[in-house]
């Protein structure tokens, strides 16, 4: 099979051109015909025994004998809060293990290096990191409620949140959720161009105006609400989408899963330029997400070097 990130564009280009398959006219065939005939049944099961069946189970097909129905999806954000290498952030007292931190996942075996950061973390630092955090505080009082930092963070959560409320628009979170997720699936995906980054740019801002001005949220503060704490989850969304665009469009290369399609080879293989960008983009939040201050940290490579992926 083609490499998984170069099928996933080629899939969704079909769809796109109005080629999709399926009720919902979203997806493409897989077909393992020509696969099962070259090498053969037992091979193929032995191979993708247990993708097949879970296909089976949801979509009441079998798929050794009907082709497949797929389509690419988000899995998750790659990135996260900068750490040390303790996974201390910038906020004393606040760590950040695991997928939470920017370390080691964001190429394309996103799911094999957020697991092994999570591996590494929890069982070679936090233990250590942590005990060193806690250990000063050993008995010592536990601060009250009503310790200035407190009242400050109780008092700034308790107004953010009111100010979702007291919106009284016509929109849910979801609607806005929904709308945010589009444009940065379509701008800001698994293949982006320069113009579509600009769209995005220009569109979320204007989108996140009518956030704060249309928000409907139902219910109160003073119990469990789940329709406002996706107000602030979306909240959070758009100012993370905005950095997204904003960085992609600054990256003029193809590296991992942040791929250009003004830069890539004639095979369609991600064309890096480790000359201008062998770093990690590392931005201070500055209280406008449009307007964060990139700090660039150069990787540095010692055991591993810097290679071209083939399959030649």
């Amino acid at each position: 099979m083609a490499p998984r990130d170069i099928s996933s564009r080629a899939a969704k280009r079909l769809v796109d051109k109005g080629h999709g398959v399926g009720p919902l006219k979203n997806g493409v065939n897989l077909d393992f015909s020509a696969a099962i005939e070259r090498l053969g049944l037992d091979v193929v099961q032995e191979r993708y025994g247990n993708l097949f069946q879970m296909y089976e189970r949801i979509a009441g097909e079998d798929p050794y004998s009907t082709p497949m129905r797929i389509y690419p999806a988000t899995h998750y954000t790659m990135g996260g809060l900068w750490v040390d290498y303790e996974l201390a952030t910038t906020i004393p007292g606040l760590y950040a293990a695991g997928e939470a931190n920017f370390s080691d996942h964001g190429a394309n075996r996103l799911g094999a290096s957020a697991l092994m950061q999570g591996l590494a973390d929890g069982y070679f630092v936090l233990p250590y990191t942590i005990s060193n955090e806690l250990a000063p505080m050993l008995n010592k009082p536990i601060p009250t409620t009503d310790h200035p930092a407190f009242v400050q963070a109780e008092t700034e959560a308790r107004d953010r949140f009111n100010g979702y409320l007291n919106v009284g628009g016509t929109r849910s979170p979801d609607w806005f959720h929904r709308e945010l997720g589009k444009i940065i699936w379509d701008y800001c995906g698994m293949e982006r161009t320069q113009q579509g980054l600009e769209k995005a740019l220009s569109e979320l801002p204007a989108l996140y105006s009518e956030f704060k001005k249309d928000l409907r949220v139902t219910g109160n503060g003073e119990s469990v609400n789940q329709t406002l704490e996706k107000a602030g989850r979306v909240d959070d969304f758009f100012q993370l989408g905005m950095l997204m665009c904003r960085d992609a469009l600054d990256r003029e290369e193809s590296c991992g899963a942040h791929f250009r399609s003004e830069y890539q080879t004639a095979e369609g293989e991600a064309l890096r330029d480790d000359k201008n960008y062998c770093h990690v983009s590392a931005y201070d939040w500055t209280g406008d997400p449009m307007a964060s201050e990139l700090n660039k940290e150069k990787l540095e490579f010692e055991t591993a070097h810097l290679a071209t992926r083939s399959y030649k």
